[in-house]
């Protein structure tokens, strides 16, 4: 996924109000904030391969495992690599937080204040 060194791509839950935050702290950093909700703008399955490598994470270590749709179908069960993508890919809202993309940086946002660490 190709970001601007001067712009913020942020991925993120619009119902979750930490997402919203770190979204309004962003853009109190630079006028160049591109915000996803990935209800309205799924990522592809080539975007997320981009974003784990970016991250250096395993797709699973996104997952917010206090879902309950995780803790119904996802618990306990052991998939490869390309299944967790595919998971995550599926059930986008399953992020456990927003990922903010600067350049070539990626991080995930605990907190809205972890925007300041682009």
């Amino acid at each position: 996924m190709r970001v601007h060194d001067n712009e913020i791509l942020i991925i993120y839950n619009p119902d979750s109000s930490a997402d919203r935050k770190t979204v309004a702290h962003a853009q109190s950093m630079t006028k160049h904030v591109r915000s996803m909700a990935f209800d309205t703008n799924p990522a592809t399955t080539t975007q997320f391969r981009g974003i784990i490598n970016m991250l250096g994470v395993h797709p699973k270590e996104m997952l917010n495992k206090a879902d309950p749709y995780y803790q119904a179908n996802i618990r306990g069960r052991e998939f490869d690599d390309e299944d967790w993508l595919n998971i995550l890919i599926r059930n986008p809202q399953l992020l456990k937080s927003a990922i903010a993309i600067k350049g070539k940086k990626a991080i995930i946002c605990n907190t809205p204040t972890d925007i300041y660490k682009l």
